[in-house]
């Protein structure tokens, strides 16, 4: 089915039914004014289902019309509030990975980690995450209202609807604490504003509700009416019980950072989940894989056009398609973004044009062994220093994302297009691997026999060679290397506490050199135009 037509089905129930979590700045226009009641649009198991997908594809797409011209949210840039590409501003241009030269009005704030409490590109991501946890909200409350005993998928379609809102609300709990607005499919529509999960931006509310939703629905808490499918039996972008485990494994990994101190217990729990992962039938990409006609390394695999044939590693996806979801965002804007200069030619990528934006620094460039193939970066015309900013040559260009087939073929579009096919791979085996050995020294103060074979199957496929001693500091390293640009980087920073201070990279503190920063830059704050629209909320510290 064509996702516009999902969306149709979907945004005139939305519309019909009103979305009581929506904040100032929010707005949706309807697609049939004369669709007016819900049990009028959701009277099969498949118009269900049709919602759902609009869930899943508001973490693709931007709006109804793709690429742009009806967005689900209005007031902004509409390639910028795309689910995704507002993620990697958040999560990728604050830190050492990443590096943006745009003048966009304040965007180059969030490279120095000079932002404020209004940043207009922080505040789109904070809109579009509690924008996917209102349309959860509704889909739960109707399915659980309007569902059938006949319906026999649909208490799995509301696990994964539970899932994603989850998976948003973690997303808001890492980057803005746990005063964010809270809102459940038992909360009055329209009655009162919204107030926030808890008293103060570290606390214990938001993180125990992720955790208790996350644990009922991968089948582990004594109601088990709504499950997520086991491992292998859903399909690639799907929500699973490992896609569950897996934000259940960073909500513990990070539970000192989310909750204002160290329960011990909390890694065990990380580790319990990381096992049932790490034994659930997933394996890495490696030369096993490959084929005479490929042209790529099996690392780059994971990064391709067709990177669905990657899901034996990649753990879960938001899955793109050329034709079907055109989007400014995704990774068609981390793709197009990193294409610039005079050298470059974007059909080389599988793009029909660059946006000359992102690149990286040499904090992370130097990271790497010469012999590390995970070290993709384009240098030719480019420059490792950064002087200035808006120089896209100024960086190196990143390579590691390409439209392009393992065989060095095309997406949909034969390389002569602006919108790619490649799947975000927003979790996979790799980092499970990572941070099984990260709670190991954590736990234990060394890396278990387990953790070390997974260690040296990353190692094998990167071409390099494991240190003799493995520690906290060459964990975050390795963490670079294997994942950068997948949107993991700030969480870590702040998780090994070197985000603010300590640790500096280029245009860190509106600095060339870097320097250290204020902690308030640990949250990020709660934008200024929802704090005047909804007294209930308390703007995070020092902002």
């Amino acid at each position: 089915m064509k996702i516009n037509k999902i969306h149709k089905i979907a945004f005139a129930l939305l519309m019909a039914i009103g979305l009581g979590a929506c904040v100032n700045d929010l707005d949706v226009t309807p697609i049939d004014p004369n669709l007016a009641t819900a049990d009028k649009i959701l009277n099969s198991e498949e118009a269900f289902q049709q919602v759902l997908a609009k869930i899943y594809a508001g973490f693709a797409v931007s709006g109804q019309e793709g690429p742009a011209g009806d967005p689900d949210l209005v007031g902004f840039d509409e390639g910028h509030s795309q689910y995704w590409r507002g993620y990697f501003v958040c999560q990728e241009l604050p830190t050492d990975e990443a590096v943006n030269g745009w003048a966009d009005g304040d965007l180059p704030d969030v490279s120095q980690v000079d932002w404020g409490a209004n940043n207009g590109f922080i505040r789109q991501f904070y809109y579009r995450a509690i924008y996917q946890v209102s349309l959860a909200n509704e889909f739960i409350r109707q399915a659980n209202s309007l569902g059938k005993p006949e319906y026999t998928n649909l208490p799995q379609y509301i696990a994964e609807a539970r899932f994603l809102r989850a998976l948003s609300y973690w997303h808001a709990l890492d980057l803005f604490g746990n005063g964010v607005p809270f809102v459940t499919e038992n909360s009055a529509i329209g009655a009162v504003l919204p107030p926030p999960a808890g008293e103060n931006p570290r606390g214990p509310e938001l993180f125990d509700y992720i955790e208790s939703e996350l644990i009922t629905i991968v089948g582990d808490a004594e109601d088990k009416s709504q499950v997520l499918g086991d491992v292998g039996q859903t399909y690639g972008g799907q929500a699973n019980k490992a896609a569950a485990w897996m934000v259940l494994a960073k909500l513990y990994l990070n539970h000192n950072i989310y909750r204002g101190e160290t329960n011990t217990e909390y890694y065990t729990k990380a580790r319990n989940y990381l096992n049932k992962i790490n034994t659930a039938g997933y394996s890495l990409i490696t030369d096993a894989d490959a084929v005479v006609s490929d042209v790529y390394d099996p690392y780059e695999f994971l990064f391709l056009a067709d990177n669905y044939k990657s899901d034996s590693e990649i753990i879960y996806s938001i899955n793109f398609n050329g034709d079907e979801t055109q989007t400014y965002g995704g990774l068609t804007y981390v793709i197009a973004a990193s294409i610039g200069g005079e050298v470059m030619k974007p059909n080389d990528y599988g793009m029909a044009n660059g946006w000359g934006g992102n690149r990286t620094t040499k904090a992370l460039v130097n990271k790497f062994a010469p012999e590390d193939k995970r070290a993709l970066w384009f240098t030719d015309g480019q420059q490792l220093e950064i002087e200035k900013q808006d120089q896209f040559t100024h960086g190196y260009a990143v390579t590691k994302f390409k439209n392009r087939t393992r065989n060095g073929g095309f997406g949909t579009n034969e390389g002569n297009s602006d919108w790619v096919d490649v799947n975000v791979p927003v979790f996979r085996l790799a980092d499970a691997y990572l941070m099984a050995a990260e709670v190991d020294l954590r736990l234990d103060g060394s890396v278990s026999a387990t953790s070390l074979g997974y260690l040296q199957e990353i190692a094998d496929r990167a071409g390099v060679t494991l240190p003799g001693t493995i520690n906290l500091d060459w964990i975050l390293d390795e963490r670079a290397r294997e994942l950068y640009w997948e949107c993991h980087r700030r969480t870590d920073l702040v998780r090994f506490g070197k985000f603010t201070k300590g640790y500096n990279w280029p245009l860190k503190g509106d600095d060339l050199a870097g320097r250290d920063v204020d902690d308030k830059y640990n949250l990020m704050p709660i934008p200024f135009s929802d704090i005047t629209a909804n007294p209930n909320l308390k703007q995070n510290p020092d902002y």
